[in-house]
């Protein structure tokens, strides 16, 4: 059973508390309610419970040079979010997604990208690397709702097939066992540079 992410928040703190200290102190404070309303008001619809339970415990980085996730993704704040959503659902091809319909979910699922979704309203960003891509969340009420997908401008939505997207709660669990045994998650081993920040070192072609 998959712990709670205040638990697995709880388990990361501790580990860059003692690891990387420089990382620890960019961790923002709780959004404000207000922030998450806002951002829900923007995108039209509730965040998924766990997201939002993410953002109340830290309202994203402080500073944009750090990163926390594999990948090199760094948590947005609730107002990052709704402005990434405004920016990302810009691209959306509503047209081609109507004509489409299921059929392009379909091809989503069995082929691991789509260019068809990219931009889809219902896929809320809640990370970006530093090369411009995003981690979103899926909203979508059926299918993959509640998973995490990579987001690249070219690639399009990547589906990964590595347990770690499964949900938010999964990634961040996950996340904090890797910390805590030192062992590879998806390729990714974490690691502390000279300014006792965390990054995360690729160990093998993913």
């Amino acid at each position: 059973m998959t712990a709670p992410i205040s638990e697995s928040w709880t388990r990361i703190e501790n580990w860059l508390a003692e690891h990387a200290p420089a990382t620890y102190a960019a961790l923002a404070p709780p959004a404000d309610p207000a922030d998450i309303a806002a951002a829900e008001r923007v995108i039209g619809r509730p965040l998924l419970k766990p997201l939002v339970m993410s953002l109340s415990r830290h309202d994203g980085l402080l500073d944009q040079r750090f990163s926390l996730l594999p990948g090199f993704y760094r948590p947005m704040s609730a107002r990052e979010t709704a402005a990434e959503w405004q920016l990302f659902t810009s691209f959306y091809d509503k047209r081609t997604a109507d004509e489409e319909g299921e059929e392009a979910d379909y091809d989503f699922m069995k082929m691991g990208a789509s260019r068809v979704l990219y931009g889809h309203p219902q896929l809320i960003p809640i990370a970006r690397d530093v090369r411009g891509g995003c981690l979103v969340l899926d909203h979508r009420p059926e299918i993959d709702r509640g998973r995490v997908h990579q987001v690249e401008a070219e690639q399009g939505i990547m589906r990964g097939s590595h347990g770690m997207w499964t949900s938010l709660p999964v990634l961040m669990e996950m996340i904090a066992t890797s910390l805590e045994t030192n062992q590879p998650l998806n390729d990714y081993t974490p690691a502390v540079d000279e300014e006792q920040r965390l990054y995360w070192l690729h160990t093998a072609a993913q």
